[in-house]
């Protein structure tokens, strides 16, 4: 798989405004970064001094602000404070489903970005490590995730990297593209 394949299957009707009904939830947005031939995709290991979410792994992004423009903005700006790098709205893609996190009640919109390569990146403090990881592998690793407490409200799943368990909101937004890439017969 390549990504002229992955643009040809993510790519969808961006909707940047925040939804009007939230029922109760903060907004986020993060950044699903795609690139290189081969292709990866980019997560971070959340810092573990963190007050939620601490030591997880995650795309990058954050909570919305009301001086963001919108929530592609919020994702893109949180983005280049979390690892120095400039994504420009020209290669967001598209989008997935909004997932709401279980504990800490944040709408999350995943945006799409494909790059053809990415520089050298920086971690600031939020981030304890930044994970480029094989996105096909990575993808054929989902399972479900069979913890009481993460199944007691929604089907969870989990993606393995190395010794890096991925699960809750971020697993839910790459079950959405693992369907996808299954549907379309690339997985």
């Amino acid at each position: 798989m390549d990504t002229g394949q992955i643009r040809s299957v993510l790519t969808s009707e961006i909707k940047t405004i925040p939804p009007a009904d939230l029922d109760g939830n903060e907004l986020a947005s993060v950044l699903i970064i795609i690139y290189g031939e081969s292709p990866f995709v980019i997560m971070t290991k959340k810092a573990s001094n963190l007050k939620v979410h601490a030591g997880e792994i995650a795309f990058p992004g954050g909570k919305w602000c009301e001086n963001d423009q919108d929530l592609l903005e919020t994702a893109i700006r949180e983005t280049k404070e979390e690892l120095c790098l400039d994504v420009s709205r020209e290669h967001v893609i598209g989008q997935l489903d909004s997932v709401i996190t279980l504990n800490s009640r944040y709408r999350i919109t995943p945006f799409i970005a494909i790059l053809d390569t990415v520089p050298s990146l920086t971690a600031n403090s939020e981030v304890e490590s930044i994970l480029h990881i094989p996105l096909t592998p990575f993808l054929n690793t989902m399972g479900e995730d069979d913890l009481p407490e993460h199944r007691s409200i929604k089907e969870m799943y989990t993606f393995t990297f190395e010794n890096h368990h991925v699960w809750g909101a971020s697993a839910r937004m790459l079950k959405q593209i693992n369907t996808i890439f299954s549907d379309k017969k690339l997985l």
